[in-house]
């Protein structure tokens, strides 16, 4: 009697599917739209488009991020956190008088006539904190919009669903392992797959070398990461090369050859051996095609900050984008990010440095895609943990839920606002306590991050039969597409 074993295509197909109704007891439609991704089919691409996830780790304070400007916020703001507040005179004009109607600096005027979607502030007003001065040219220019108050959703919840918990809410809020997690993968701590990677699934086909889908720049992340696709992390000088291949070990060539015979070898009937010699081989490969494309393509004209990090990630990203041709790629996700948002001290401190890194290094970025011709293919966003509090600790804030971001591209309806101003006070009050407001300025989110993954898989070309697949609880909200793309 013989025995028939299964093929290696079949045992791997075995293993995803049972990776996915795994979760089925906990998670029935999330692990269903994972296993039907299987059968999603690949979308196609005949242009050019690449997302680039900027995160912001630690949670970044959105209150001195997006100021409130005009007065009668401003004068909340500066009630709520009397250490905290930027001074009005941080950002009016230096001619100006504090109260005067001449706009700061750093003011964002709305566009005359709003793009469908954008939100009318009808006579609020908010400045950029005065760091972030080398970005407000593109929102002027109309290629930056605002997100307010975004954050992590199961579902559209009011202020009392939450207290009395008679909606779904994300798990674990306030943490910042797993909001990380959940704004990534729109799943908890412990997810394997991210809405980018799951984006990244649907392309990665249509590219010449699909390891170049989805490209890490600032490590690992699980934002990247999708059923079938994986995360190539570079770093921003380049590829990382396996020691002892790229150049002779130990001066030898043949030491050298020997070392790639032996860990690139598929082993006859050892399935694990020969996976690992499989993605060992992929992995020289890619460093070879890389450090190839690299060197063929001319040097960037803008110039990138040598001591910013998020500026370096930032360069290597517009310098794989400026290949994109030599390494056949028509979809692309990146992610680049910078860290030190957790200020529960020193926010005054430490907080105006981090956002001119954040403006110094995007700002570049967006320049070089317009030097490059690819603005238009180009869309990066801010992300972070979460936000934090209005009130102040001391002389930091606390771990809070929505906040303020930003969405850079020539394909963005800019200079304009989406989301809802949130009110933080009922008038006449001295404490926080506006219906937008579960605790210490914390913001209940108007925006989920699953309608901004939505609007930007919809742009990167993702069908509307697949979209549950890669954002399962875009179902959930009305609003599937917040028009600024």
């Amino acid at each position: 009697m013989t025995t028939s074993h299964p093929t290696q295509s079949s045992r791997r197909e075995f293993l995803k599917r049972s990776s996915a109704l795994a979760m089925a007891g906990s998670a029935a439609p999330w692990a269903m739209s994972l296993a039907a991704m299987s059968e999603a089919a690949a979308q196609t691409a005949t242009d050019y488009k690449a997302m680039v996830c900027v995160f912001l780790y630690g949670g970044n304070d959105y209150g001195n991020t997006l100021v409130p400007y005009d007065q009668a916020s401003y004068d909340i703001y500066n009630a709520v956190r009397p250490v905290l507040a930027y001074p009005r005179t941080a950002v009016a004009a230096s001619t100006g008088v504090v109260g005067s109607p001449g706009l700061a600096p750093t003011a964002l005027t709305q566009a005359a006539v709003l793009p469908a979607g954008a939100t009318d502030l009808a006579g609020r007003q908010y400045a950029l904190a005065p760091e972030l001065a080398a970005i407000k040219p593109i929102f002027d220019a109309g290629k930056m919009a605002v997100l307010l108050n975004i954050g992590t959703l199961i579902e559209p919840t009011t202020k009392d669903q939450y207290a009395n918990k008679s909606v779904k809410l994300p798990p674990k809020l306030f943490s910042h392992n797993d909001q990380q997690s959940t704004w990534q993968s729109t799943l908890p701590e412990g997810a394997t797959s991210g809405w980018g990677g799951r984006m990244g699934d649907l392309f990665a086909s249509g590219n010449g070398n699909s390891t170049f889908t989805c490209i890490n720049v600032s490590g690992n992340a699980v934002f990247l990461s999708g059923k079938s696709a994986v995360q190539y992390q570079v770093t921003p000088r380049g590829s990382v090369p396996i020691t002892g291949i790229k150049s002779p070990l130990y001066g030898s060539q043949a030491c050298s050859d020997a070392l790639r015979t032996l860990i690139t070898t598929a082993a006859p009937n050892a399935l694990f051996e020969s996976e690992l010699a499989r993605i060992t081989q992929r992995s020289i490969d890619a460093d070879t095609s890389l450090t190839s494309a690299l060197a063929g393509t001319p040097a960037l004209a803008t110039p990138f900050t040598a001591t910013n990090p998020l500026a370096q990630q930032l360069a290597m990203v517009a310098k794989m984008i400026a290949a994109r041709n030599t390494l056949g790629a028509k979809r692309q996700v990146f992610f680049v990010s910078i860290g030190g948002f957790d200020n529960h001290d020193g926010l005054n401190t430490v907080h105006p440095g981090l956002l001119t890194n954040v403006a110094d290094a995007m700002g570049a970025f967006y320049n070089a895609t317009v030097q490059l011709g690819v603005s238009q293919q180009v869309t990066a966003f801010t992300a972070s943990d979460f936000g934090r509090t209005l009130v102040g600790n001391n002389d930091g804030s606390d771990h809070g839920w929505g906040s303020h971001h930003f969405v850079v591209g020539g394909a963005v309806k800019g200079q304009a606002f989406y989301g809802k101003p949130p009110t933080h006070i009922v008038p006449t009050t001295t404490v926080t306590s506006g219906p937008d407001d579960v605790g210490q300025g914390r913001l209940l989110p108007s925006i989920s991050v699953d309608q901004l993954g939505g609007t930007l898989a919809t742009w990167f070309g993702v069908s509307a039969t697949d979209l549950p697949a890669v954002l399962p609880d875009l179902a959930n909200f009305s609003t599937k597409n917040l028009g600024f793309l």
